[in-house]
């Protein structure tokens, strides 16, 4: 029997998706659910969701208990087998706001700040120092733990669990098992989807697709003429900023071989695609991420260029509003649903999992520390790379080098990662001054006294959600 503790239970619907993949694999379905985190009401409301699914779907197989606040915290974790991490420290306000708000203050505007960039600095060191505390309960009460971590700044934490701290770790997102698919079904290529084999690598949420071939062709060389065909006429109609149907109709009367994803594509991948176009390779995460990775596409000098490749400036912030406005109706259907079922998700966790409990070897894709893995990108950063998983947990794979321009846009955000995590280690504020100064996005917008400015406003407008600095 596997014990699983989830902390940042909270999270109902997170927790249903990664809980209710348990619940359907027989290796793990009468497994110890501990439930934790530091909001009763939101525990709760997990709890009768999860015994709801766990009565229709597994037939209570599985124990479900619950864990409220710090001093409940150590009996969550004992003799754990595994720890899903999904915490979000600050929550949307008052920490995602600040990390938004402030910038502005100095012209810089952001998409979605969670990741690198300012915002993914600062969410990072409110974060590191409570994942510090769980890794020494960790330590203490269940030193045999593998920690999933789901929570963002991906690479930023994982690098903090890795180089911080004993515990075994290994970080997880959604973007790597999509990526393939979600390529092929925008460029109207989804018959190739079934035969095909790919090869990704790089780093989190910038992870690029090295290969992509189906019964042995070559697939790229169509993709990407494809998607030269759709930008060229996308850019031919003044750019992206349209209603969906305005760029349907468009498409429609120009080219009709890209599939029902094609106002998708031409609504939110135009940067995405751009990259795959100019660097040779496509990225597996969406466009509004990777718009304020680089210092290519939000900048004051040239604002036209939002508009013409529809960058949703603010974009995180107004799905949090929306998120907690569709939380509230959504809510009580959830909760009072009593024939609710679930299959399996795509998510990696129960896989994880269920590998290292019967020993079947799995592949995923998972963000663990570099060590020669990707020989041109350094030693101590984290990568994203396929993974086999078995009894001895997770092992990353050889990768090489990348096709060298890849690599060196990787490195730009592996700066602002590593000097993140040497700031929240060793508490030194200059770090945090020199984090900032590398991000590729900031460091084109602003200059290094507004930099240092803009830094010591957020420490400040943070307060107790961060720890002295020196």
């Amino acid at each position: 029997m596997a014990v699983i503790t989830f902390l940042g239970a909270g999270s109902t619907v997170f927790a249903r998706n990664i809980l209710g993949d348990v619940m359907v694999t027989p290796a793990l379905k009468d497994s110890d659910i501990r439930l934790y985190d530091i909001d009763g009401e939101r525990l709760e409301e997990s709890k009768l969701l999860l015994d709801n699914l766990n009565k229709n779907i597994n037939g209570n197989a599985a124990g479900i208990s619950t864990f409220l606040g710090p001093r409940e915290r150590k009996n969550a974790l004992r003799g754990a087998d595994y720890v899903v991490n999904a915490i979000q420290v600050g929550g949307y306000r008052p920490g995602t706001v600040i990390d938004f708000e402030i910038p502005k203050k100095y012209g810089l505007r952001q998409t979605i700040g969670d990741t690198a960039g300012i915002g993914g600095i600062f969410r990072g060191l409110r974060t590191i120092p409570v994942l510090l505390d769980f890794a020494r309960d960790i330590e203490e009460v269940c030193p045999n733990a593998w920690f999933l971590n789901y929570s963002n700044p991906m690479s930023i934490l994982t690098g903090a669990m890795l180089r911080g701290t004993g515990v075994k770790t290994v970080g997880l997102c959604h973007s790597y098992q999509v990526c393939a698919e979600s390529l092929l079904t925008s460029m109207g290529m989804n018959e190739m989807y079934k035969n095909a084999r790919w090869k990704i690598a790089g780093i989190n949420h910038m992870a690029w697709l090295l290969e992509i071939t189906s019964g042995g062709r070559d697939l790229y060389p169509e993709i990407r003429q494809k998607a030269k065909e759709l930008l060229d006429i996308i850019m031919k109609k003044g750019g992206g900023r349209k209603t969906a149907e305005e760029i349907k109709a468009a498409l429609e009367k120009d080219i009709n071989r890209f599939g029902e994803f094609k106002e998708i594509v031409a609504t939110s991948d135009m940067v995405r695609l751009t990259m795959m176009l100019k660097m040779g390779y496509y990225i597996t995460e969406s466009s509004e991420h990777n718009a304020e990775y680089t210092p290519y596409w939000i900048k004051s000098a040239y604002p036209q260029l939002v508009d013409r490749y529809n960058i949703p400036l603010d974009e995180y912030p107004r799905r949090c509003e929306e998120q907690i406005a569709g939380w509230k109706k959504q809510k009580d259907e959830l909760l009072m649903d009593r024939n609710m079922t679930h299959s399996r998700s795509l998510e990696y966790g129960s896989y994880i999992m269920e590998a290292v409990e019967t020993g079947v070897p799995a592949m995923v894709g998972g963000n663990v520390q570099n060590n020669g893995m990707i020989t041109n990108l350094p030693a101590q950063a984290v990568v994203e790379i396929p993974c086999l998983v078995d009894r001895n947990g997770v092992q990353g794979a050889f990768v090489g080098p990348l096709p060298e321009q890849c690599a060196a846009l990787n490195r730009t955000n592996i700066n602002v990662h590593l000097l993140t995590i040497k700031a929240a280690l060793e508490k030194k504020r200059e770090h945090i001054y020199h984090a900032a100064m590398l991000d590729p996005h900031t460091a084109a917008e602003l200059s290094i006294d507004d930099i240092c400015s803009m830094c010591d406003d957020l420490i400040e407008a943070h307060g107790e959600f961060l720890p002295k600095y020196a």
